[in-house]
């Protein structure tokens, strides 16, 4: 296995790999209320052709896998994927983000095919504002899985997007979870990308301050968590840590260590650039293991150095979260 570095030096170790752009639910800042109109099933790629494609990209440095979505438990037969992924020689962790509702009852059968790490998205504990964020969610589902997924002993971790006008008041009484209960809550700042960008982000030094005047002066913490760019703290008393994902803010595009899989088999490289390579495409007509590895080596050597998110970029992402994968 070698390291895989793109043309900034950054070593490219972790994929996180959208296996379907359909979800159970709504959020505001994915996808319109009427939702979207879905990839047909034979455009997306099928689990044969993630495995292969990831048993290929280890051999590149690829260490650390993530199942997104949409909702990844919306495709039926998601966590026989995440066993076939746990077999692959070179992975070293398989994690999922997820909205936690469709894994109710389901997180001892993930952790038995190889589930390492769980992230719950929950943006609000109050039941009235979560369904009007989800538009119809059902808050204790996802905190059901929630207590599951502390029991079975997984790195679980609470996703949460601040949104102005909808969730302020819903940020300390999410971040106290990491008071009672040894997992990170982590705080993401909206980026403006698809229904995002209708939206107003709560920036990073806001919700810092709010924590702060609840919880107390928080201290760094030193631990990893992940593999991903969030910054963490602790405040007193806390079993868990609290992280900031501040993309707009404070931008940390110099470490990046991603490229991600689209549903229907594209290579993303950046998640605000549409430059990458339909890998579906050959797959389907034939390319060799080596033909598929040498592509993908030369693509990500050639990762964006930068999201630019508010600046005038030739090739700036216009497709809704759920059909990038987040």
């Amino acid at each position: 296995m070698r390291d895989m570095l793109d043309k900034n030096g950054r070593r490219i170790e972790y994929l996180r790999i959208s296996i379907t752009d359909r979800c159970n639910l709504r959020c505001v800042y994915c996808m319109p209320e009427s939702g979207v109109s879905s990839i047909e099933h034979a455009q997306i790629l099928s689990f044969e052709e993630i495995t292969r494609l990831v048993r290929i990209m280890t051999g590149l440095g690829i260490k650390h896998i993530r199942l997104t979505g949409g909702e990844p438990m919306a495709r039926r037969g998601c966590l026989d994927l995440v066993q076939s992924l746990s077999a692959v020689p070179g992975v070293e962790s398989i994690s999922m983000t997820s909205n936690g509702i469709l894994l109710k009852d389901k997180v001892h059968q993930a952790k038995l095919a190889g589930l390492s790490a769980l992230n719950i998205s929950i943006d609000a504990l109050n039941p009235s504002v979560y369904s009007r964020l989800t538009r119809g969610g059902d808050v204790s589902q996802a905190l059901c899985t929630l207590r599951q997924a502390v029991e079975e002993g997984l790195h679980v971790k609470v996703n949460t997007v601040p949104i102005r006008g909808f969730n302020e008041e819903e940020l300390t009484p999410i971040a106290h979870l990491a008071k009672e209960a040894p997992i990170c809550v982590r705080f993401i700042e909206l980026m403006p990308i698809g229904y995002g960008a209708q939206a107003e982000r709560i920036p990073y030094a806001e919700v810092a301050q709010q924590l702060r005047e609840a919880f107390g002066a928080p201290v760094e913490d030193g631990q990893t968590y992940g593999h991903g760019p969030a910054r963490y703290v602790r405040y007193p008393d806390f079993k868990g840590a609290v992280g900031f994902i501040s993309a707009v803010s404070h931008e940390f595009c110099a470490s990046c260590n991603r490229v991600r899989l689209t549903a229907d088999g594209r290579l993303k490289l950046c998640l605000n650039h549409t430059k990458g390579i339909d890998l579906r495409a050959m797959l389907r007509q034939g390319a060799e293991d080596r033909e598929i590895l040498d592509t993908v080596r030369s693509a990500i050597a050639d990762k964006p150095g930068r999201h630019a998110f508010y600046e005038s970029i030739r090739d700036h992402e216009v497709r809704s979260m759920n059909a990038i994968g987040g």
